[in-house]
Order: C-alpha cells, then sequence, then structure tokens
C-alpha cells in the first residue's frame, strides 16, 4: 500500500466554492459496496435507503471562528489559527508571522470596529493579549491568553474556510450544521451540512433514530499524507465524546438488527474509537484519538457511511476506501466527475451501503 494508491485527478472547476440552496438539494450518489451499483439521486431522498429502525449518528460539534488576527509588541503582525483547547486560557494554534518564539507578547485585533470597550483593550492592555508559552511542530505553538477569550469570538474571530474555498461565504451559518451545539470545532462536519430541520423531522416520522457524539474536527482533515507510505503517517489526536445515551440507542440498534450509520468520517472515528475492542457492543467513551483507519481496518460499530468527495492522498479518502475497498472508491470517483458531481466541503454526498 502507497500514498500514490489514494490519488486522483481533480481540476479546480469541480470544487465548490459555495453551497446549494436549500442544504438538502445536493445531490446524492449512493453505492453499494457489495455489488458496486451506484444510483443517483437527491439528498433529500435519503430515506428511500434507509429503513424503519435504522440509526443515524450526526456529529453535533461547532465551528468557532477560530482565524484570529493580533500584533507584536514590534507591530508585526500575525495570524493565529485556534487548534484545540488545553485548558481555559492554553490553546494549540497554527501561527502565520515571523519571530514567534517563546515570550512573544501578542495583543488581539478586533474585527467589529464598534465594539465598544477603552482603546487601550484593544492595543496592549492585558485585557485581551496573549504570550507564546511553547514551540510545538512546525508552525504550532501553545498560546496562553490573558483570559478565556471565547465571549469575545463574535468581535475577534473569522470562521477559518478550507484553503481549497477562495469566494467568500456571505453567511457563515452554512458552514454549521444545523444540529452544531458543540463549540470547538476548525473545521466543519461537511457531511451534515446536507441536513435541514425539516428532512430530520420527516426522517424521524419515517422510523429512522437518530444519535448525537461529538469530534471537534482540526484542520489536519485537510492535509494530504506526504509520507510514500501512508503507515509512516502520523494523524493528529482529536478530541471525541460518546454518551452512555448515545451508546446504549446504538446496541440497541445492533441487537434488533438495524444498521448504525455514520454522518460524517468524524462519527466513523468517533464510534470506531468507542468499539475498537473488536466487539459489536460499546461503552461510553470520551478523550483523544489517534484512530488511523486505513484499508484492512475491521469496522466494529459502523454499517453504512453518508460522506462528501475527499481530497486525494488524504486520512480521509484513506478511510473510505477501507469501508468500501479502494479500487471501488475511486472508481466511483470517476462516475461522480463524468455526472458532474460537486466535490469536497460544499459539494454533494456519497451514501455508502
Amino acid at each position: 500500500m502507497k500514498t500514490s494508491d489514494f490519488d486522483y485527478d481533480l481540476p479546480e472547476s469541480f470544487i465548490a466554492q459555495k453551497p446549494v440552496e436549500p442544504r438538502d438539494s445536493s445531490r446524492l450518489l449512493v453505492l453499494h459496496r457489495d455489488t458496486g451499483q451506484i444510483e443517483h439521486s437527491v439528498f433529500n431522498q435519503v430515506g428511500r435507503y434507509l429503513k424503519k429502525g435504522d440509526l443515524l449518528v450526526l456529529n453535533e460539534t461547532k465551528v468557532i471562528p477560530a482565524r484570529i488576527h493580533a500584533r507584536k509588541d514590534s507591530g508585526g503582525r500575525v495570524e493565529l489559527l485556534l487548534l484545540r483547547r488545553e485548558d481555559g486560557l492554553t490553546w494549540q494554534c497554527i501561527v502565520g508571522g515571523k519571530g514567534l518564539r517563546v515570550g512573544t507578547k501578542l495583543s488581539l485585533e478586533f474585527t467589529d470596529p464598534t465594539l465598544n470597550i477603552p482603546k487601550t483593550h484593544n492595543s496592549g492592555d492585558e485585557f485581551l493579549s496573549a504570550v507564546i508559552v511553547d514551540e510545538l511542530n512546525g508552525s504550532e505553538r501553545r498560546v496562553r491568553f490573558a483570559q478565556p477569550i471565547e465571549p469575545f469570538f463574535p468581535r475577534i474571530g473569522n470562521v477559518p474556510l478550507p484553503p481549497y474555498i477562495h469566494e467568500k461565504l456571505e453567511n457563515p451559518e452554512r458552514y454549521q450544521t444545523v444540529y452544531a451545539r458543540e463549540p470547538g470545532s476548525a473545521a466543519a462536519p461537511t457531511a451534515g451540512l446536507h441536513f435541514t430541520p425539516r428532512l430530520i423531522d420527516d426522517l424521524k416520522g419515517q422510523g429512522i433514530r437518530f444519535a448525537y457524539v461529538t469530534l471537534h474536527v482540526g484542520l489536519d482533515t485537510f492535509a494530504p499524507v506526504t509520507e510514500n507510505d501512508p503507515v509512516e503517517h502520523e494523524i493528529h489526536t482529536e478530541w471525541c465524546d460518546l454518551s452512555q445515551e448515545t451508546a446504549t440507542i446504538i446496541n440497541e440498534t445492533h441487537t434488533s438488527g438495524c444498521r448504525v450509520i455514520a454522518v460524517g468520517t468524524t462519527t466513523v472515528r468517533t464510534l470506531e474509537s468507542a468499539g475498537k475492542d473488536g466487539k459489536r457492543s460499546i461503552l461510553p467513551f470520551s478523550g483523544p484519538t489517534s484512530l488511523f483507519i486505513l484499508p484492512g481496518y475491521r469496522f466494529n460499530v459502523v454499517d453504512a457511511l453518508i460522506t462528501n468527495y475527499h481530497l486525494p492522498k488524504s486520512t480521509l479518502i484513506m478511510l473510505v476506501s477501507a469501508f468500501a475497498n479502494r479500487e471501488l472508491i475511486l472508481e466511483t470517483y470517476e462516475i461522480a466527475k463524468r455526472e458532474g458531481y460537486r466535490f469536497y466541503s460544499f459539494g454533494d454526498a456519497m451514501l455508502i451501503v
């Protein structure tokens, strides 16, 4: 197995720059992994492929406005991209700027000029300041803020769209799922962007059950694997949580002979982290996961998957290749291209059954 085995050609014209309206009008490709059969549909018809008693598991993480601008004492500009919070004041960040060593002091900049607080707080006062306390890998730093910054997110932060999206997003809520509840992600769990409240109600009326997990998505989700052998790739850890209530519903679903359907690769990672002991029954799980799913992995919890189309040579296309077969996935991607499907975060969906 080589990283190049998961490569494919994708012209930029296939990369969706804007979400469709309404959310559930995106296209849906249904892949039957046992036969290779492919069906073309629309996402609001996903219920046609589900059965009463099936369980949809969704990731209710919420994207935070994690891109923040600041200045050093010298006046030099700095960009902080918040990755994960370690405690009430300390975050792991990706930083952009020069001379960002341990001890460097930063003053955060406001994006809202109408903010009604003293100017001193906007230009160096410790009220909204930070300091770099540790140098991590590459451009990653550990940054400690003078006070919790979450209350100031609306004033200092911007939603960090993926690097392949070049058009401005007029409504930042379109990069949130309609069920997002737990702030903490640097990126959206994009398979869930296709759901609307009405579609969820319709599916519940059809007898489809719902359960929720949380995995805070890090930017490693966009990073290609650079090692020739993907086994050598060091995947970033991400924090996830699966409650007792969700574990109970999953176990009940399997006992009744119905399917557990993961909405998105982040949900797959959470579910399989809770069930990686080889048993179909799972227990609650909370904490960091470094689970890296490659072809050959035996899935213990997930029976079907709703997902978008993923970047070449990424850990995510490796995960879906483990679930459905690498050759079949790459063939399906070529069919999706011929049929004009839209790729990546704001693109169309695939249901793998």
